[in-house]
């Protein structure tokens, strides 16, 4: 089942990300509750999730954001794309894509954009598959540390 996070999954959330790229689960502090309580309370701010088994198996982020070109249209900006490694390959993260692109389209987003670090053939195909290409627009990536 494809949905939108509830309040009480951020444990369940940030130990799918240690499938992505994360090393660990970070502390539970003031500065983590506070993140999770502005996110869960931005109505721009979308985490998807698809549960099977009972867990959360898959999940991305879809931010809308309000832009003044395009007709005053926004876009919406996909991150954190990542199921867990044993679900892989059943298309769960391509229904949290989908889930994403009926936010996208109620928002009445022009477009959806979102960036990989990955060169691996399999993973861009996937997005490619997705219905995301790689020709229109060149990303340039400014990392601050």
């Amino acid at each position: 089942m494809v949905r939108e996070a509830r309040e009480n999954e951020l444990r369940e959330i940030l130990e799918l990300y240690l499938h992505l790229h994360e090393k660990s689960v970070p502390e539970t502090d003031e500065h983590l509750k506070s993140t999770w309580e502005t996110i869960m309370r931005d109505e721009n701010h979308h985490i998807i999730v698809l549960e099977a088994d009972g867990k959360l198996v898959s999940s991305c982020v879809c931010v809308i954001i309000p832009n003044l070109t395009r007709g005053i249209r926004p876009y919406a900006f996909v991150e954190n794309v990542v199921t867990h490694a044993d679900y892989r390959g059943r298309g769960c993260a391509t229904e949290c894509l989908r889930y994403a692109e009926q936010i996208a389209r109620t928002a009445g987003c022009y477009k959806m954009m979102l960036l990989t670090g990955s060169k691996e053939e399999k993973t861009l195909n996937f997005y490619r598959n997705a219905g995301y290409n790689s020709t229109d627009k060149t990303a340039f990536i400014q990392w601050i540390e």
